[in-house]
């Protein structure tokens, strides 16, 4: 048997202060990170785009109407 551990996930720095991550804040390196992406979660900072489907979009097929 060989006694090289291979993570289960690669090491990445912290996203909010480029430290090491700790397992138990993954993939952050500590609480307060944690709490300070959190707070930017909360605060509207971040945000995910989204695309809005035009007014006639059939909600029932979840398809666009056929085009003439």
């Amino acid at each position: 048997m060989t006694d090289n551990v291979v993570p289960l996930r690669p090491s990445r720095p912290c996203p909010i202060c480029g430290k090491k991550s700790a397992p138990s804040f993954h993939p952050f390196c500590s609480k307060h990170c944690a709490d300070v992406d959190l707070n930017r979660w909360l605060k509207g900072s971040y945000a995910i785009p989204a695309v809005e489907p035009p007014d006639d979009w059939d909600e029932a097929t979840g398809e666009a109407p056929e085009q003439d």
